[in-house]
């Protein structure tokens, strides 16, 4: 599969997360404080939430209902209940377009 464009930068408020669907994988974007585009699973592997749904924090995204957070460049829990982390994506920006190819991880 290739990369598909899911939405421009200007798109994405800072230290937010937006979800995203691209061959139906839920993926959490985040633009950090940094300037910094992540794209992580959607999903919290400790329970069936929408990480988009959460807190943005430093490197890291909150899962709202349960208090696990992520680590937005590896995916894996920092805190407890999850201990299973979510896979993190590939972002291109390509003139202003945010391309994400969900069958293309990072190696961690």
């Amino acid at each position: 599969m290739a990369a598909e464009k899911v939405c421009a930068v200007s798109e994405l408020v800072q230290d937010q997360a937006k979800r995203v669907v691209v061959g139906g994988i839920p993926i959490a974007l985040v633009l950090d404080s940094a300037g910094d585009i992540h794209a992580i699973g959607d999903t919290c592997t400790h329970g069936d939430i929408s990480l988009a749904e959460g807190f943005v924090e430093d490197n890291t995204l909150e899962c709202w209902a349960h208090g696990s957070k992520f680590e937005l460049t590896t995916g894996k829990p920092l805190t407890l209940p999850a201990y299973e982390p979510v896979p993190v994506f590939v972002v291109e920006v390509i003139d202003g377009e945010v391309f994400i190819d969900p069958t293309v991880t990072k190696e961690i």
